[in-house]
Order: C-alpha cells, then structure tokens, then sequence
C-alpha cells in the first residue's frame, strides 16, 4: 500500500487525480485533461491546491478545486498514526450531517510514516475561524456539527468497536505531565499578567486535577471519539454567514486525548479562542443546543446536568493547553497566543468554579 501513498508534488499526475476521482465516485466518465497547481506549507505538512479542468463530455460532480495535504507522521519524539486518514475515509463516512470536508482519497502508509488525504478545496467560500468574529449563531452550528460527529462513538462500546477505547490513567496523568513544566517557566516571567490567585491555582490545579479526570473515566456516557484540537486555525467558516462548518486537521501526537469527553471539544473551541465576554454570553445557549442535537442524534441517558459538570471538567483542561506551549520553555514566538489563551482559561474556571471538581479529592 505505500506505493498510493502521495510523498512529493511530483507525483501529482491527469492520470492519478483521474484514478482518485474515478475511485470516489466523483467521475463517472472521461478524464482530468489538466490541472493547475499552487503548492504550499502546513505546520507538518507539504500542499497544494489544485484547479482542475476535465475533457469534453466529462461527467460526475466534477470538483473544479481540490486540496492535496502530505504528511510525514515521524516528528522524531512525537508523532502522529492515521487518524486523519480514518477520519475521512471510515469514521463518519454514515453521517449525513458530519462537519467534513469531502475527500477523494487517502492513504496511510504505516512503512514510511506518511499519508495523503485529497479534498474538496472551500477557500473561496470558506475562511479559517480565525479570520471572523465569533457569533452566537456560529457557535451554535458549531455545536450542530460536533454533536454529529460525537454520537457516532458515543459511549464505550462504540469506542471498543472504534478500536479507541477509553484513555488509561496512564495515558491521563501524562497527558497533565507534558504541559506541568510550563508552570514553573510562565510564573517565572508572567506572574503580573496573572490575577493573584491564579498561580496557587495553577500549581493545584495540575496536582488534583488529573485525578478528577481519573475518576470521571468509571462512567463511560459522555466519551467518544473526539477531535482534540478544534481551535480557530482548524475550523472552515463561511465567508458570508456561519453555515456549513467545516472542522478540519485531526492530527492527534501520540500523547493527545482522542476517546475522550466530547464537552472537550467544545471547551477547546470557546474557551481558548473567543474573547471572555463572548464565552460568557453564548456559553449556555451552545452546550444546550449540543445536548439538545446529541438527543436527537439517538444518546440517551446523558443528563444535562452531567453535561455541564463535564463541560467545566474540560474547561480546566484549556489550562493544559495553554500551559503546553511552555514545556520546554517560554515559547517567545506565540506568547500573544498563549498567553491569552491561559488567561482565557484561568477566567473560565473562576467563572464556573472548576474547583468544586476537584477541591475535596485526595
């Protein structure tokens, strides 16, 4: 299988997006005669966005733009498996309403650490989150699509038949390991654009709150299979409105929680990214519309209330993240980044008393 694996542009022929096309149910009859090519960079990837021009007669849904990412899996002490791969081609392949993009084809080559995904290209349609205000209305498309994409693993058994099942306190006590160092390294420097409590917060919080998460794990509603990483930088909005999303880029590290709560995902993507204010408006009206769209989706048994004390349970875990990037020290490039991002978080977890969670815990 390593050969279909796409290692370098060069490879990009007529002839292989005709095959890939062809294999997807795209074209159903002629040919790529053409295409023009604009190659790019990702964080850990080689792309390319594609313009392609079909011969005369050609028929199928005809994509005219698609988007080619590469990947070298092997970081050297971390890596990344096939996640992305499984996430187009089997995860969600039968749900209608599911946040992807559509991919033509990709392939994980476990020998050479490497794979491809080829995929619809939205970008002019679509921007990243980033680049747009967050909304009430966008938020709650946001956990439209989420919701979607959770039911679809919900609960042990489907994360047993997912071959993900429910991470080990191993894997949840590493997990607050790799971020702990950056503690010390952000007080050091950082301390006064701290409120006073929050580096006695900090230091309990990275000493109590992993076994909270620890025992959270003896009840399996409210675990699935989740992105992990859905900030702004990994979200596909629309250019004018907030609907269709597209969440994109699930490239799990070894040590990153995949069978994990599915609040998470909607934590990581309001709390870290959306100005304090905004979490603080929307927040409600978000969770209750996931919860509403999980019932809907066929969950059963996950009360609302559980819900959120998951959700605030997740909410400290934005800690970590934002801790994260100073593991190996301050990291000078994104302290814009992470610094709001930490301050974000810490705000979240006095609002909503993420303590209580864990306060009378061992």
């Amino acid at each position: 299988m390593h050969d279909a694996v796409m290692t370098g542009i060069n490879q990009v022929t007529a002839e292989w997006l005709t095959s890939a096309l062809v294999g997807s149910g795209a074209l159903t009859r002629g040919a790529v005669a053409s295409f023009e090519l604009e190659t790019g960079q990702g964080n850990w990837s080689t792309n390319a966005r594609l313009i392609v021009n079909y011969t005369p007669g050609a028929q199928g849904t005809l994509p005219r733009r698609l988007f080619l990412k590469m990947v070298n899996t092997d970081l050297g002490d971390e890596s990344f498996d096939a996640s992305e791969v499984t996430y187009y081609r089997r995860d969600y392949v039968d749900v209608t309403d599911a946040p992807l993009l559509r991919c033509y084809d990709a392939h994980y080559s476990e020998e050479l650490r490497r794979y491809h995904i080829l995929l619809n290209d939205v970008s002019e349609t679509h921007v990243n989150a980033s680049e747009k205000a967050p909304s009430l209305d966008y938020g709650l498309a946001l956990a439209e699509g989420l919701a979607a994409l959770h039911a679809r693993w919900w609960g042990g058994q489907r994360l047993a038949e997912a071959g993900a099942p429910m991470h080990s306190a191993g894997h949840m006590r590493a997990f607050a390991a790799i971020a702990e160092p950056g503690v010390d390294h952000i007080l050091r420097r950082f301390s006064s654009e701290l409120q006073p409590h929050w580096p006695d917060a900090m230091r309990e919080l990275f000493a109590r709150h992993p076994q909270a998460t620890i025992e959270r794990t003896r009840d399996p509603n409210g675990f699935t299979l989740i992105h992990g990483d859905p900030g702004e930088q990994n979200i596909l909005v629309p250019r004018q409105g907030n609907r269709p999303v597209y969440i994109i880029d699930r490239q799990p590290f070894d040590w990153s929680l995949t069978a994990w709560l599915g609040t998470y995902d909607l934590a990581y993507a309001i709390v870290l990214d959306w100005p304090t204010e905004m979490r603080r408006q929307c927040e409600l009206p978000i969770l209750e519309r996931y919860h509403a769209r999980l019932i809907e989706h066929g969950v059963r048994g996950y009360a609302w209330a559980q819900l959120f004390d998951d959700y605030r349970l997740c909410v400290a875990m934005c800690v970590y993240v934002a801790t994260e990037y100073c593991r190996g020290g301050i990291n000078e490039r994104w302290i814009h980044v992470w610094l709001a991002m930490l301050q974000r978080s810490l705000t979240a977890c006095d609002d909503l008393d993420c303590r209580a969670l864990w306060k009378e815990g061992p």
